[in-house]
């Protein structure tokens, strides 16, 4: 991979594990510092060191990204650590399935508030030809008697994009969102469903065109591609990347 973004900095929100770390990694590849946060300070630590073995400058912070005192915090804790900001990338989940007040309060307070909150703190960092990638998922693209409020946000959350997208647009900003299919990765929900689920896990990969789920670098590839000067005229736009799982096998 060529160094397309060395002299880029680069936020991930939930970047220590699955597709949040692979994005992260995938924009170290490529030459950027690059800062993350989340929640667990385990794995958190481990994805800085794995950032930092590309020999560009590696930040990371612990904190709840339901909590709005810590994004704004953090946000400003990470530009003066990188030495600037081009690139935000919100992908924090709650993973709020149920339809109850908790399956709510962890889809709006993370899934949505996040990606306002970064980005709100974010902006006024970022210059003409930066960009901002939110990760919603193919799960806001269709009803769902299983995971509701989860559904019901991430489709707020590529609304919201194209609306950051027409918001920004003036600033030379641009706004995009993935959406991606169902992606496994060691400690993620699908591993977890393989074996506490098998008949909902099988069930969905029979959905899959290609047979298989997919893989969390499948994901930053196209957030990568959203964030270079190769997509200098691509914004508001939310992107599927799923295998083919909304048409079906």
């Amino acid at each position: 991979m060529t160094k397309e973004f060395a002299g880029k900095h680069v936020v991930v929100m939930g970047g220590s594990r699955g597709i949040g770390r692979s994005i992260a990694l995938g924009f170290a590849a490529g030459g950027a510092a690059v800062s993350i946060c989340a929640r667990t300070p385990g794995p958190l630590e481990a994805t800085r060191r794995e950032i930092e073995a590309h020999g560009v400058t590696a930040h990371a912070a612990a904190l709840d990204l339901a909590q709005a005192e810590a994004i704004q915090a953090y946000v400003p804790q990470a530009v003066a650590a990188l030495g600037g900001l081009d690139i935000l990338v919100n992908n924090a989940s709650g993973f709020g399935h149920s339809d109850d007040e908790a399956g709510w309060e962890a889809s709006l307070g993370i899934d949505m508030m996040a990606v306002v909150r970064g980005s709100h703190a974010a902006i006024p960092h970022l210059k003409p030809g930066s960009s901002i990638v939110n990760i919603s998922s193919i799960s806001g693209l269709r009803a769902s008697a299983r995971s509701a409020p989860y559904g019901a946000v991430k489709a707020a959350v590529m609304h919201y994009t194209a609306s950051q997208a027409k918001m920004l647009a003036r600033q030379g900003i641009r706004v995009n969102c993935v959406a991606p299919g169902s992606i496994e990765f060691p400690g993620g929900t699908w591993e977890e469903r393989r074996t506490s689920n098998p008949d909902l896990y099988n069930s969905t990969l029979a959905t899959i065109p290609f047979g298989r789920m997919g893989r969390p670098e499948e994901i930053a590839q196209v957030v990568l591609f959203l964030a270079s000067d190769k997509a200098s005229w691509v914004t508001g736009q939310s992107i599927v990347v799923d295998g083919g799982q909304l048409v079906g096998p």
